[in-house]
């Protein structure tokens, strides 16, 4: 199984973000211990290192993307990603793009706290809670 795990997500394992850091753990570990295939998108890596340069600094934004990379895959990103992104009219334009990843990456399951940014995916979307109750490994 294939799942893309959302900027959100990854953020809320890093930061130890309360309420939502459990359940990001979670999921981590079963990409950690290839329970699941896990990915991440191209267009996350950069967001997430951004954020952890603001949390963290720019040194340990280094190492976590590093830590990150060794245990995700990453989806490819290209112009027609970007095209696709924008006719799919989603809420969000940074989530239309991961979901377009996520289908040209065939992913199975996107994780995301944030359904309203993927209503309109034809990638199954769900919550880190709803996932975890809803794998059987």
């Amino acid at each position: 199984m294939k799942i893309l795990l959302d900027t959100n997500i990854i953020i809320d394992f890093l930061t130890a973000r309360e309420p939502f850091s459990e359940d990001a753990k979670k999921v981590v570990a079963l990409v950690e211990t290839k329970e699941v295939d896990g990915y991440i998108s191209a267009s996350s890596v950069t967001t997430i290192h951004y954020l952890c340069s603001k949390v963290f600094d720019e040194k340990k934004a280094d190492e976590i993307i590093k830590e990150l990379l060794e245990i995700f895959e990453v989806t490819f990103i290209d112009k027609t990603t970007f095209l696709e992104a924008i006719k799919s009219k989603g809420s969000d334009f940074e989530d239309s793009v991961i979901f377009q990843s996520a289908k040209q990456n065939s992913i199975d399951i996107i994780i995301s706290r944030d359904k309203t940014g993927f209503k309109n995916s034809s990638v199954l979307m769900m919550e880190p809670k709803e996932f975890l109750a809803s794998i059987k490994i």
